[in-house]
Formats: structure tokens, C-alpha cells, sequence
């Protein structure tokens, strides 16, 4: 039994259940015992793997992307290059070493990386120490400085906390965490109904609400529309909001109950890119995408790259640059080039970016966010 646990079972038994927000901010935030406070989750030996971890050309694509878009806002001398949940570091490393290729891009770029675990932070240190001068640590979006930026999000979005509804004799109630007659975390409703909610469900349908993801977008998007640049953000998700369970976690690459070990397995829950998306567009920047990642890498150039590196590899290493194309750019339900989605969040006056163009129309709206 996790001393997180403990913790968690003696808030409720105080205060009474809990969100399944505020469960998740625990589990993964806690100061002593959250998830990202205590450990390297990411590689083979950890509990997921990440498209940066899957290959170099990942991240290649990504600084590639990063100093066109700067080049596309006027290289402006002084340029905030900003990654959101850097996990070890590995995407900036290879986005730096790829943007080299655009002369004045390092030199205009001031990395700041928003990192809440110290664990983490160590990793990244290491990973880019070498690559960039100096960086800048951050514990949350809103203490990044003023100025033009560019920002990468790469499964970011599906590690903040979610609130979750559930429709029960035609009204939703809110799901809470709260402890069974043998003192183990379970799910159950709300007494009272959550009359600010009106969409029309079947019963038993669950609604996320993602007010974190919602605020921290606002909060970018208002600063790309007065400041200039872009967010890129790429994760797991849907393009249209919907109704579902997605709350999952993961311990040693496989699945496992989300209230069992709190703060030693991962939670996350699927992104509702159109939420997000509203969230921008009501703080006036523009859309771009989403598209699935798939489209986007390929767009890019993926697979040209990929066949670069293949003619100058030993066999060896060609079957394993092309097994991580491959997974790259797997389809079907649960591969990466499918599941995953990416979209852009830009100032209104940038036009189509890479990856976009051709691809999608920018999408621009005015007024409250629904």
C-alpha cells in the first residue's frame, strides 16, 4: 500500500470523496510521492515510451518545424523557445542539433522548458548540456517571459488532470474517489447533480471536462495573439468532443487500475483536441490542424529522411531506422501515426505552417468559449 495512498485516504476521510481531478493532480503531482516527483518513467525500462524516444527524426522534424516558423515570423532576434513536459529532455536535444541547419536560430533562441519534477529537470540538464548555453526552468506556463515564441507540447495535454461526469436518470454527476467499508479507493457520483452541464447523453455515458488543459491553453493562446508565434501540440486523442471513459493507467508498459497504486503508475486521459481548440480560438489565435501525426510527419518529410539515413547505415541499423518509421507512422486504432493527433495554435497573422499547408484551412473565431 503507496504512502500516497495513505495520504489520499485520509483526505477523504476528512474532507469526504474527492474529484477525480484532484485524485489525478495528486497521483501525479504530489511534492513526495507523485508519479512525475520520483522517477524516469520514459524508455523500456520505465513505464511508457514517447515518439522522441522511439527515434531521433522525431525531434529532426520537430526543430526543423521550429526555426521554419521562426524564419516564417520574421527571425525575429530574440525568440522564446519553449517545450511543456520535456520528459528527459530528449525532443529539445534533437531539436536544437536539427535547427542548426537555419542560420540564426540558435542564436536567437532562449530555451525555456516548464518542468515541475526535480528528477526530470536533472535529466534534462543532462541531455542538453552541450546543445544551448543556457536554459530556463519553469513550474508553470504563466512565469514563461513575454516575447515571440515557439512552444512544443509533446504529450503534455494528456497528463493534466480532467474532471469526469457521469449521466445518471437524465442529469450528469460529477465522479468522485472515495473509500469502500475496507477503506479502498472507488469511484462513485456526486449526490447532486451538475446543473451547468446540458448536452443529452445515454445513460451511463461518461463526460471528461479537461478545465486544466482549457486554462493552460487560454493562457498560451493569449500570449502567441499579443506577443506572435505558435504551439505545436501533439498527443493521443479525439478531434470532436464526445463521451467516454478514457482515465487509464499504465505501469511497466501495460495497463492497470487507476486507484490501485497511486503515484506509481501513470495517468493519463485521451485529449478532446475541440476543446482545446475552443479554448484558442476564444482567446483569438487560429487553428491549424488537427491533423494525425501520420499526416503531419510524413508532410514533413519523414519518410525521405528516414531513406537518407538508410543508404549511408549498415543493415543493422536499416531495419532499425525503418521499424521506428514505422512506428512513427502506424495505423489502425491504437498506433502511434494514427492515435496521435497534432494541431497548431498560432497568432493570427502567421499563414499555414509546415505540416498544415495544403492539408487543412485555418480555423478563426471570436467571442466566449462555449
Amino acid at each position: 500500500m503507496s504512502q500516497l495512498r495513505n495520504e489520499i485516504a485520509a483526505i477523504i476521510a476528512a474532507e469526504g470523496p474527492i474529484s477525480v481531478e484532484r485524485f489525478m493532480a495528486l497521483a501525479l503531482g504530489h511534492p513526495r510521492y507523485g508519479y512525475y516527483m520520483t522517477r524516469d518513467p520514459f524508455g523500456r525500462a520505465g513505464d511508457f515510451i514517447t515518439a522522441p524516444e522511439v527515434s531521433q527524426m522525431f525531434g529532426e522534424l520537430i526543430g526543423l518545424w521550429a526555426a521554419s516558423v521562426w524564419q516564417t515570423m520574421g527571425a525575429p532576434e530574440r525568440l522564446i523557445l519553449v517545450e511543456l513536459g520535456p520528459g528527459r529532455g530528449t525532443l529539445m536535444a534533437d531539436l536544437l542539433r536539427a535547427g542548426r541547419v537555419m542560420p540564426g536560430f540558435i542564436e536567437a533562441a532562449e530555451v525555456h522548458l516548464v518542468e515541475t519534477s526535480p528528477v526530470l529537470r536533472a535529466a534534462q540538464k543532462a541531455s542538453l548540456a552541450g546543445r544551448v548555453a543556457t536554459a530556463h526552468w519553469h513550474d508553470r506556463v504563466e512565469d514563461l517571459p513575454p516575447g515571440p515564441a515557439v512552444i512544443v507540447a509533446n504529450e503534455f495535454f494528456d497528463a493534466l488532470p480532467v474532471r469526469q461526469f457521469v449521466r445518471q436518470g437524465g442529469v450528469w454527476r460529477e465522479r468522485l474517489v472515495g473509500l469502500d467499508a475496507e477503506g479502498r479507493l472507488v469511484f462513485g457520483l456526486a449526490a447532486e447533480p451538475e446543473p451547468r452541464l446540458t448536452q443529452q447523453a445515454r445513460e451511463g455515458a461518461v463526460l471528461e471536462v479537461p478545465l486544466v488543459g482549457h486554462g493552460i491553453m487560454r493562457t498560451l493562446a493569449q500570449r502567441l495573439v499579443s506577443d506572435g508565434g505558435a504551439l505545436l501540440a501533439i498527443d493521443y486523442g479525439h478531434v470532436a468532443t464526445g463521451t467516454g471513459d478514457t482515465l487509464q493507467a499504465m505501469k511497466n508498459h501495460k495497463p492497470v487500475d487507476p486507484l490501485a497504486e497511486p503515484g506509481e503508475a501513470d495517468l493519463t486521459a485521451h485529449v478532446d483536441f475541440a476543446a482545446l481548440g475552443r479554448a484558442a480560438l476564444a482567446a483569438g489565435a487560429v487553428l491549424q490542424g488537427p491533423v494525425t501525426q501520420r499526416v503531419f510527419l510524413e508532410a514533413l518529410g519523414l519518410g525521405v529522411r528516414a531513406e537518407r539515413l538508410q543508404r549511408s547505415a549498415t543493415p543493422e541499423q536499416a531495419r532499425a531506422i525503418a521499424g521506428q518509421y514505422q512506428r512513427l507512422v502506424e495505423g489502425g486504432r491504437t498506433g502511434m501515426g494514427e492515435l496521435f493527433k497534432v494541431m497548431a495554435v498560432t497568432h493570427p497573422d502567421l499563414p499555414m505552417l509546415p505540416g498544415f499547408d495544403r492539408l487543412t484551412t485555418p480555423a478563426r473565431a471570436s467571442g466566449e468559449e462555449p
